[in-house]
């Protein structure tokens, strides 16, 4: 009974980490999906930031080089922070994966454990003597 307690007690461990490795998991895609967002949002603002025909003065154009360059940085950026996310995400479902298959097989031992008690069991009957009860007096 000692190890059905302890098969129990590792399965409820094992299930603990499986929902915190998916916890985790769930959180890196949203911080994946955010950072791709925000990437987008830069990459649209550096194409909105274009030189206008009818604002052709020096300091305007100098002034719109500037931030273009600075929001191209910022994409730049913006593209390793996504490549980051996504490489997280990555190491995340891999170690969803690995507790998913360490919770498989501590179900696995426990199926195992049911199934060898219940042969135990099927062995004892059959090795325990036969018995006849006469139910009824001969008629």
């Amino acid at each position: 009974m000692a190890d059905a307690k302890k098969l129990a007690r590792l399965h409820r461990v094992r299930t603990l980490q499986l929902n915190l490795t998916r916890a985790d998991e769930a959180r890196a895609c949203d911080k994946a999906a955010s950072e791709a967002l925000l990437a987008s949002r830069i990459t649209a603002l550096a194409d909105a930031v274009a030189p206008a025909a009818q604002l052709a003065t020096a300091a305007n154009l100098s002034a719109s080089a500037h931030f273009r360059e600075r929001l191209h940085d910022s994409a730049i950026a913006a593209r390793a922070r996504v490549d980051a996310a996504e490489q997280f995400v990555a190491r995340a479902a891999e170690a969803t994966r690995a507790a998913k298959r360490d919770q498989s097989a501590i179900e696995k031992l426990i199926a195992r454990a049911d199934t060898d008690a219940v042969l135990k069991a099927i062995r004892a009957l059959e090795a325990a003597p036969a018995t006849r009860s006469v139910r009824h007096d001969p008629c």
